[in-house]
């Protein structure tokens, strides 16, 4: 582990611990301590079957462990190119240390990165629980038009789908009924657009295409406007290998006709990230809210 990560944890100590000081170079002059293993990277054979390379990525995702510290030790900024984020990943493996469902998203883009015949794709969730709302997201894959998702969570349902879901729809519903057995209310689902396999993009990755606000949708509507969007990354991937540039997207990505006031917002540029109803804020260009994600289940 490269000594500025390190740091970061010392520090943590320092401030948690009323001896936090000399607990931090207690451990550091330790000769006996037990070595921890370090997960090895999935390497995969080109026969080896999509549906087992992602049961291996999910191994390795898994084997990280869950970080409970209250310490992120990843920045990850979602504004950052693909290119970026794939270096932030490779370094995730170097260091191997536990981490959370946005660095699982980010990971496992990168550990797909040479799968071509797989779809990639953001979906993030906002619950409520108890007075409070919480945030989780996961990243969807369809091979061979089955849908499923890796990620990582304190929840086992919450992670890992294999990918056997018809449509998109029955994989979101599997999650919604996960929640609910967590007894959480599903409230929003957040939707991206397919990532690109190349990993020096400097693309951003399409966070919300869609936002789909459940408190506005009846159930029918619902699962229409997740088909929507899985039509929508259908038509995108036959124009062509990867996502299109900005320009591109503003130019191809119009509104379906006869839509209802009721349909939920659908992003047309990487400009506009608020769903219709809510007030856009007035700093088009703060930083996004890197705790945001965390679910407390």
């Amino acid at each position: 582990v490269d000594e500025p990560t390190w740091e970061r944890m010392w520090r943590h100590v320092g401030r948690i611990h009323p001896e936090g000081d000399r607990v931090a170079q207690r451990i550091r002059g330790a000769a006996d301590l037990p070595k921890i293993p370090i997960p090895s990277v999935p390497v995969f054979q080109p026969s080896t079957p999509i549906p087992e390379r992602l049961e291996a990525v999910q191994r390795y995702i898994r084997e990280l462990q869950y970080n409970h510290t209250g310490t992120q030790f990843f920045e990850i900024k979602k504004s950052r190119p693909l290119t970026g984020l794939m270096d932030l990943a490779k370094e995730m493996t170097k260091e191997a240390l536990p981490i959370k469902c946005l660095e699982a998203v980010i990971l496992g883009i990168y550990l797909t990165n040479n799968m071509t015949t797989l779809d990639r794709f953001p979906i993030s969730f906002k619950t409520h629980f108890s007075g409070n709302y919480f945030r989780h997201i996961v990243l969807g894959v369809n091979f061979g038009g089955r849908y499923g998702a890796l990620g990582i969570s304190r929840r086992e349902e919450l992670m890992y789908k294999a990918p056997v879901f018809r449509t998109l729809s029955e994989l979101i519903f599997d999650f919604e009924e996960a929640y609910r057995r967590c007894w959480h209310t599903l409230k929003k689902v957040k939707l991206g657009h397919c990532v690109s396999h190349d990993p020096h993009s400097v693309e951003q990755i399409e966070w919300k295409h869609s936002i789909l606000d459940l408190d506005k949708l009846t159930r029918e509507d619902f699962r229409k406007e997740l088909e929507r969007h899985a039509r929508d990354m259908r038509l995108k991937i036959g124009k062509g290998t990867g996502p299109p540039s900005p320009t591109k997207d503003r130019k191809k990505d119009v509104s379906s006709p006869q839509r209802g006031q009721a349909s939920p917002h659908r992003r047309n540029s990487r400009g506009d990230r608020r769903p219709s109803g809510e007030k856009k804020p007035a700093d088009s260009k703060a930083m996004p809210d890197l705790n945001g994600y965390q679910i407390r289940v």
